[in-house]
């Protein structure tokens, strides 16, 4: 079997850069664990699958060990796909997960802007070993729908923390999110999630469901800049919509060819 497949950098302008992602395009479903397979041979934080169904396209996300319920970066490079290669000529794409319900991506001029459910947040305590693994406390712990975020008073805070992930791998939660004021955007972050088997995202279009919200109500603001300081960063536009999120970014292909399975 053939398959067609991309290599997308997301979150950025230039190749090299932001969160890549693969994306492969289907006619039909393949089973879950060959899906699986490809994603761990890719062994990119995610690869996206896509099978048309009408007007919409049906999305599933892997990591190179599990399936996940939503992915900004791959669905930000599943819609660059469409628009760029497969001409699709509406402005804004409809996305059907089975595990997020609709998401949609619109062009607006060179970006693509993610519209995703927001998140909610409770103010928790933190669980055993999860402050001994980040390695500095925080002034918050709250917990999302998937992951843990820590609040923290400064970007050289977030710059300078190194996880110990063999023991933040215990913590259940999907991944790990820190944050802080920016200092020439409104708010920076990292993203941990070694229990997916991504000791560190790039660039992390789910973990702004739960940034985008937190931010918007502390600095009293639905308009917000926001940058992920992972080695190959990302820049992202973020607007808290109340139930929903938008977030806007540049894409970017790296590679375009033809996997056989």
């Amino acid at each position: 079997m053939k398959i067609r497949m991309f290599q997308i950098d997301a979150f950025t302008k230039k190749v090299f850069g932001g969160n890549p992602a693969a994306v492969c395009i289907l006619d039909k479903w393949l089973k879950e664990t060959k899906m699986q397979s490809i994603a761990a041979e890719n062994n990119l934080a995610e690869t996206a699958f896509i099978v048309p169904n009408g007007k919409k396209y049906e999305i599933k996300w892997f990591t190179p060990t599990v399936e996940v319920a939503l992915c900004g970066h791959a669905t930000l490079a599943a819609a660059h796909v469409l628009y760029k290669y497969y001409g699709v000529p509406y402005p804004t794409i409809k996305f059907a997960s089975h595990l997020s319900g609709e998401l949609t991506v619109t062009k607006k001029k060179k970006k693509l802007v993610l519209n995703f459910p927001s998140d909610k947040l409770q103010i928790v305590n933190a669980p055993q070993n999860l402050i001994k693994s980040i390695g500095l406390e925080p002034t918050e712990v709250l917990r999302g729908k998937t992951d843990y975020l820590l609040i923290y008073k400064s970007q050289s805070d977030i710059e300078k923390i190194t996880p110990d992930f063999s023991l933040l791998r215990t913590i259940d939660a999907r991944g790990i999110i820190i944050s802080a004021p920016g200092l020439d955007v409104d708010f920076v972050s990292r993203f941990f999630a070694p229990q997916v088997g991504i000791n560190e995202d790039p660039v992390t279009g789910s973990a702004h469901t739960s940034l985008i919200p937190y931010w918007s109500k502390k600095l009293n603001k639905t308009v917000l800049k926001a940058r992920q300081l992972s080695v190959r960063k990302g820049n992202l536009s973020c607007k808290y919509l109340g139930e929903r999120v938008a977030i806007a970014g540049n894409a970017v292909t790296y590679l375009n060819g033809i996997i056989k399975v």
